[in-house]
């Protein structure tokens, strides 16, 4: 990490909050899947984008929000407000609509939605088939999830927050074709990715709840990405990742900072947990050395094969 990306990130170390994923797994499982009706909304009604790049959420100053979705000459968004802990639903010629977050489960939060983009005369149809989350029930019919902790929700919406604070800055130090920070309903990441601009060899799909198309659709192309995921049963611990597509040479074995990083071989990727994160004595530093030292590695071993990373480099905060 050089000296100028340290004295560009100030010391946040305050507004990284505990995240304790056990706590809060049923409250998770539940937002995942409420999420996904309302990025299902987005897709339903939004152009194909590379990359699908058209379905994900973006952080914004209150939680989660689509951006603005057309429906025809028309215009809303729908946020997520896990400050005031409220469902959003905006439009420019009509008052707010909306309800409470509070515990409740699919099926009822499913409903609420429908009705409420109903009543703002949105019309809309989703596929109600939640994806990739084992054994999906049908939003309508799902009663098993509908878990919300107000306390928790608050703490994951800070740990966004800062999360996208400190990728944007990473974003800037990269020339090439680059994801936004964006959230991921699906998988219940926040990700931010770059590309090669090459080809990549065909992606063997198989991911649960997602069709292969999609999958391969979006690995078409060489890709290194980085994230946060706040964990599940199967990985209870929220973490940092970074992986590359396809993996390069060497890149499980390869020296990454800081030293609380490990190589997954089970998610084939690089995970930094949360925690190591939020107790280091700087951050944001921690974070943006991991960030940077699993690109570089990346972006050394491609360069054998013809991808000049150094060409698309330019200094941290400027773009």
């Amino acid at each position: 990490m050089n000296e100028e990306t340290h004295e560009r990130i100030d010391d946040a170390g305050p507004f990284w909050p505990m995240l304790n994923s056990a706590d809060w797994r049923d409250t998770a499982a539940t937002l995942q899947l409420w999420t996904q009706i309302v990025g299902k909304v987005r897709l339903a009604l939004s152009p194909w984008l590379n990359h699908g790049w058209h379905v994900p959420l973006y952080v914004n100053a209150r939680g989660l929000g689509t951006s603005p979705i057309h429906a025809g000459h028309r215009v809303f968004e729908i946020d997520f407000d896990f400050v005031e802990h409220r469902l959003v639903i905006r439009t420019a010629d009509a008052p707010d609509r909306g309800f409470r977050l509070e515990p409740m489960s699919v099926a009822t939060f499913y409903r609420q939605v429908m009705s409420e983009l109903a009543a703002a005369g949105i019309k809309v149809a989703i596929n109600t088939m939640p994806n990739e989350v084992p054994d999906p029930i049908p939003f309508p019919e799902d009663e098993v999830h509908g878990s919300y902790d107000a306390s928790a929700t608050s703490a994951f919406r800070q740990v966004l927050v800062q999360t996208d604070r400190v990728f944007r800055l990473f974003r800037t130090a990269f020339l090439g074709k680059a994801s936004p920070v964006q959230f991921f309903w699906g998988s219940f990441d926040l990700a931010v990715t770059r590309f090669s601009g090459r080809r990549a060899p065909p992606h063997p799909g198989g991911v649960p709840g997602l069709p292969d198309e999609v999958t391969r659709e979006a690995y078409s192309h060489e890709v290194s990405s980085a994230g946060f995921w706040p964990g599940n049963d199967q990985h209870p611990h929220a973490s940092f990742y970074s992986y590359a597509y396809p993996a390069p040479t060497g890149f499980a074995q390869a020296k990454i900072e800081p030293e609380a990083a490990r190589w997954s071989t089970q998610m084939g990727e690089w995970l930094l947990p949360y925690e190591a994160v939020r107790t280091a004595a700087d951050p944001d530093a921690a974070l943006m050395s991991f960030l940077q030292t699993t690109y570089h590695m990346h972006a050394r071993a491609i360069q054998t094969v013809g991808w000049s990373a150094a060409n698309l480099r330019v200094p941290i905060g400027i773009g």
